[in-house]
C-alpha cells in the first residue's frame, strides 16, 4: 500500500542532524505498518518494540536515563548487536512507558548515532496527563487515513492521481466518471487502512462495513480503558452527536444538541480527549481574514469532524445501495459526507491551517478557509449541483482575495476571480 508518509520518512533518514522521530495520529491509521515497512526497506536491520503491558521495557527504562546502558538491554531484549548506522529502533505504543518518552532527549543529547522512530495512538492523551516530553528534541510527524488520492493508488489508479498531480485537466475531464465512481467508493469506503487493503483484495462493501465497525467498537472501547472514569460517559455522548451535528445546515457545534441543557464547561475535557486522540478535527471560527488566521480566532464557534469520511458513512448506516442512485451520495445528510471529505484531504497537507468565515449576521459562511502561510484562500464546498456561490461572492466583494476556490461536481474552470476545482480533484489543491 502505498502511504505519502514513507517520503517523509525517507527524508527524516537522510538528515545528517536528525532527531528522534515521533509519528502521532489515532488508532488503526496505519503507524505500525509504516514504522514497520520503512524498516524493512530501508535498513539492513529493524528492531521493533512494543511497549504495551511490556514488563521488561518498563524496567529497563524505569532505572535511569543512561543510553549505554538502555542500548545493552535493548541489545539483550532484541537477541543481537545493534549497529547504529544500519539498524532502525522502533517503540511503539510509547506513552505505555513514559520515561521511554523522556529517554528521547538523552537520545538525541547523548547518543544521536541511533536512529529511533517513535509512535503511540493515545500520545496526546498521555501529554495532557503530565508525561514528561523532550520539548525540542525529537521531530514529529502526523498519520491521517489516506487521502484520495492514496486510496486511487491502493485501487491501482495511480495514472489517474499522475493526471492531476500534473493538473491535466483536459485529459481528466474525459475520465470524469471513473473519478466519480472512485470518489462514491472513497465516501463510503473511506481511508482506514485495514478497510482500504480489505476492499482491495475482495470489493466487498459488506465485509469494509464490518471492519468499519469493529474500528469504531475499538475506539469506544478505547473510551472505557484510557478516559476517566467520570468523563467517559461524555465522550461518548459527544462523539455520537457528531454526525446529526455535520448534518444541520449550519454545521457550528452546539452543545445543546449532546444533550439537552449542556454547557460547554461539562464537556471540555470530552472533547479535548477525542482531540487529542486524533478522533476529532476541530475547525474553529475565524472573525476576521486577516493573517495569521489564528489570531482572529472566534474562541466560541467551531465546527468538528471525524477521523475519516467512511467511519462517518458507518456510523450514520449509509446503505451501499445509495452508491448506484446517481450522484445522490454527495447530497447526503446535507452534504456533511462532503464537507467531511474535503476536511479530510485538507488535513493531509503539510503546513495549511484550516478554518471557516461567518459574517456578524450569519446570512453568509465560508466553509473553509485556508491558510498557506503567505495567503488565505476561501474555499466553498458544494455537494449539490445548485453552484449559486452567494457566501463566496459576498466574502470576494467585501476582502478580494486573489484566489477564490469553489469545489463541486463540476469541471476545472477558471474565471476571473474563482478557479472551480472537481471534488475529486481538491486533494491537489496545493499544485493547483
Amino acid at each position: 500500500m502505498y502511504r505519502e508518509a514513507m517520503n517523509d520518512l525517507i527524508k527524516w533518514k537522510n538528515k545528517k542532524n536528525k532527531k528522534p522521530l515521533v509519528i502521532r495520529g489515532a488508532r488503526q491509521v496505519g503507524k505500525t505498518w509504516l514504522m514497520k515497512r520503512f524498516g524493512e526497506t530501508l535498513y539492513e536491520n529493524a528492531v521493533y518494540i512494543s511497549f504495551d503491558n511490556n514488563q521488561q521495557m518498563k524496567e529497563l527504562f524505569d532505572k535511569d536515563m543512561q543510553t549505554d546502558r538502555i542500548i545493552i538491554g535493548l541489545e539483550l531484549y532484541a537477541g543481537h548487536k545493534i549497529n547504529p548506522e544500519n539498524t532502525l529502533l522502533i517503540f511503539d505504543e510509547i506513552q505505555e512507558v513514559p520515561k521511554a518518552l523522556t529517554a528521547l532527549k538523552y537520545f538525541n543529547e547523548n547518543a544521536s548515532q541511533y536512529q529511533i522512530i517513535c509512535a503511540g495512538s493515545l500520545l496526546g492523551v498521555a501529554l495532557h496527563q503530565g508525561t514528561s516530553f523532550p520539548v525540542g528534541k525529537v521531530e514529529f510527524m502526523d498519520l491521517y487515513p489516506l487521502s484520495f488520492a492514496e486510496f486511487m493508488r491502493a485501487l491501482d489508479k495511480a495514472q489517474f492521481v499522475e493526471l492531476l498531480s500534473q493538473s491535466h485537466f483536459d485529459m481528466a475531464k474525459t475520465f470524469r466518471q471513473e473519478y466519480v465512481d472512485l470518489l462514491k467508493y472513497y465516501y463510503y469506503i473511506g481511508g482506514m487502512p485495514e478497510v482500504v487493503s480489505n476492499f482491495t483484495e475482495n470489493m466487498d462493501f459488506n465485509e469494509a462495513r464490518e471492519i468499519q465497525e469493529r474500528i469504531l467498537i475499538a475506539y469506544e472501547q478505547d473510551f472505557s480503558k484510557h478516559a476517566p472514569n467520570d468523563v467517559v460517559p461524555r465522550i461518548r455522548m459527544l462523539w455520537n452527536s457528531i454526525p446529526s451535528q455535520l448534518t444541520k445546515e449550519n454545521k457550528k457545534f452546539i452543545y445543546g444538541l449532546i444533550k439537552e441543557g449542556a454547557r460547554a464547561k461539562d464537556y471540555e475535557m470530552a472533547m479535548l480527549w477525542l482531540i487529542d486522540c486524533g478522533l476529532v478535527h476541530k475547525v474553529q471560527r475565524v472573525k476576521a481574514p486577516n493573517l495569521p488566521l489564528k489570531a482572529y480566532e472566534d474562541l466560541k464557534a467551531f465546527k468538528l469532524f471525524m477521523l475519516d469520511v467512511g467511519l462517518l458513512s458507518c456510523m450514520v448506516r449509509l446503505n451501499s445501495s445509495v452508491l448506484l442512485n446517481g450522484n445522490d451520495l454527495f447530497k447526503e445528510f446535507k452534504g456533511a459526507l462532503t464537507e467531511q471529505y474535503v476536511l479530510q484531504q485538507f488535513m493531509t497537507i503539510k503546513h495549511l491551517d484550516t478554518y471557516y468565515w461567518t459574517n456578524d449576521r450569519g446570512s453568509a459562511e465560508i466553509d473553509f478557509l485556508v491558510d498557506t502561510g503567505d495567503k488565505i484562500i476561501p474555499v466553498e464546498v458544494k455537494a449539490e449541483t445548485n453552484l449559486k456561490a452567494k457566501s463566496l461572492k459576498c466574502y470576494y466583494d467585501k476582502f478580494t482575495p486573489s484566489i477564490s476556490v469553489r469545489t463541486a461536481m463540476l469541471d476545472y474552470k477558471k474565471d476571473d476571480w474563482l478557479i472551480n476545482i472537481p471534488l475529486w480533484a481538491i486533494w491537489a489543491i496545493e499544485e493547483i
